[in-house]
């Protein structure tokens, strides 16, 4: 069984940092999804890929996929790099470019 260990970004929908700060380790879809003959519905047999673990370190993540026998990759987040912004710069001397609405 794969597994896919990674802390989750930040929701773009609200400016928080809620819930990144975690290790989710998450199991990877190993059978084909298929249509349900008769309701047309797609879906699979597999129920491992809708359990989530959530863990305080990438160590405990990684030491947990070990003691279980997974196969696990581990995905490092991308720095993100802030630019500070302040209204203030918008009426500000040394703007290069006309402020308009």
């Amino acid at each position: 069984m794969r597994a896919r260990i990674y802390q989750p970004p930040k929701n773009a929908m609200q400016s928080g940092w809620g819930k990144t700060h975690q290790w989710v380790l998450e199991f990877l879809n190993t059978s084909r999804k298929q249509a349900d003959p008769l309701m047309g519905w797609i879906g699979g047999g597999d129920t491992q890929p809708q359990v989530k673990l959530t863990f305080e370190s990438r160590e405990e993540a990684e030491g947990y996929a070990q003691r279980a026998g997974l196969e696990y990759e581990v995905e490092l987040a991308q720095n993100r790099r802030v630019k500070p912004k302040a209204y203030a710069d918008n009426f500000s001397f040394s703007r290069h470019e006309n402020w308009t609405h």
